[in-house]
């Protein structure tokens, strides 16, 4: 895809990832409307962008609700014509042991903005993309691939994800082209620090620490620019997480000591 002229949304783009990468399809050249719910911070993103001679728009929205994401779509199109790319990156995790929670409902709002959100968009920008035979990007996680220890109602929302859009693809027979990135642990967003904790609320200052194994913003965002211009299906960030699949099927117990000694490095 070359990315010049062509109209994105990018959804949790009032920071890290979502952010990031805004800022670097407008110096692309690239139409670019970022959505959060945090207009102040959306208005900072796109103050950033148009210094840099970019063309982007803000729209506040909250992505569980259906409505918003229908005017976010209508709103793109009212500016800009067309949409030709949908960036799901809008996400919230959680880090704990399922048996420590105190209440487990917030598995609902993980639901909804993870999994929900996403079948929002999608449902809203549909026609559009199809006109473009454009494209979806999911940001997801290897945690959509295999169970996850302290993770176990942001693995299952992500498994969610990851289903739906299988089935979209399979649906649409080309129509429109998916993107599924497949991260790691990634440093210098809020993702951590928003994580959801056993009493259901943001870590905060609690956040689990980052070891050398993260990979920074920069080099995240950078490989799924390349994915989106060489039309990729997946991507790995980093790229030994393609071994994912493979390990669970045939070294099923190899990758979940694998796994637990990760989660034990990050829980300091």
């Amino acid at each position: 895809m070359n990315l010049s002229e062509k109209t994105f949304i990018v959804t949790g783009a009032s920071s890290g990832i979502g952010e990031f990468l805004s800022k670097k399809l407008a110096q692309k050249g690239a139409h670019v409307v970022c959505a959060a719910r945090r207009a102040d911070k959306l208005d900072l993103v796109i103050t950033g962008i148009k210094s840099q001679g970019g063309t982007a728009m803000s729209v506040p929205t909250d992505i569980t609700d259906l409505q918003q994401c229908k005017s976010l779509v209508e709103k793109t199109i009212e500016r800009f014509g067309k949409l030709d790319a949908l960036v799901l990156n809008a996400g919230i995790s959680m880090w704990t042991p399922f048996e420590e929670m105190n209440d487990v409902s917030f598995f609902r709002q993980l639901m909804e903005t993870n999994y929900m959100g996403a079948v929002h968009c999608c449902h809203a920008a549909m026609p559009h993309l199809r006109s473009t035979g454009g494209l979806i990007v999911s940001c997801s996680t290897a945690q959509a691939l295999m169970g996850f220890p302290n993770h176990s109602g942001y693995a299952a929302s992500k498994h969610a994800l990851h289903g739906f859009l299988e089935s979209l693809d399979i649906e649409m027979r080309d129509e429109i082209n998916f993107l599924e990135v497949i991260m790691g642990w990634i440093r210098d967003t809020e993702l951590r620090e928003n994580a959801l904790g056993p009493d259901g609320q943001k870590m905060g200052e609690n956040k689990r620490k980052h070891t050398s194994q993260s990979v920074t913003l920069d080099d995240c965002t950078n490989a799924i620019i390349a994915g989106i211009e060489t039309n990729k299906k997946t991507i790995y960030i980093p790229g030994k997480l393609r071994w994912v699949a493979f390990l669970n099927v045939f070294f099923k117990a190899f990758l979940r000591r694998k796994v637990s000694k990760a989660v034990d490095d990050h829980t300091d």
